[in-house]
């Protein structure tokens, strides 16, 4: 998750904040076996391999909204259940891989994006009507939900072997 271009500022930091949280994601599904990434080992639905899959769907959404707003963001179909966990055949690599070439990507537009450019939101029901977002906004967003989603995997993978990534 590296980027060839340097950036600095505002850019710099949205990015460094970014890049944290990936990473504590990361660390947390290191050394796992694919059984235990698939493990829901609470009373959710979620696993880690499912968070992993998740952040990068939703990274990898948000940032095609930032680039051309809602009808780019909606222009693939989610699979809002099977997005949580692992499919038959999908591995925690697998997933770990397609994890680092969205963040790559988001890596790279963060430097080409204006951050003050602005998408009306899609038409959702948990979403302001009429609200339009900025990149920096939408970056503002993915920071809070891979944050959010590595605290969710931190007491995932506690319950799985007693490990723990941030405490």
């Amino acid at each position: 998750m590296t980027s060839t271009t340097q950036l600095t500022g505002e850019r710099a930091d949205l990015l460094q904040a970014l890049r944290q949280h990936r990473g504590f994601l990361l660390r947390t599904v290191d050394g796992l076996t694919d059984e235990q990434a698939a493990t829901r080992s609470t009373v959710s639905e979620l696993c880690l391999g499912g968070l992993v899959k998740h952040v990068a769907g939703v990274e990898e959404r948000w940032m095609r909204f930032a680039v051309g707003g809602a009808q780019e963001m909606q222009r693939v179909a989610v699979d809002w259940a099977g997005q949580f966990r692992m499919a038959p055949g999908e591995t925690l690599a697998g997933l770990v891989e397609r994890f680092r070439a969205v963040a790559d990507q988001t890596d790279e537009l963060v430097g080409t994006l204006d951050l003050d450019a602005a998408h009306p939101l899609p038409e959702e029901p948990w979403f302001e009507a009429g609200a339009t977002w900025t990149v920096r906004r939408v970056l503002l967003h993915v920071i809070a939900e891979t944050s959010q989603h590595a605290g969710h995997a931190d007491i995932l993978r506690e319950a799985i072997d007693g490990a723990k990534t941030m405490g």
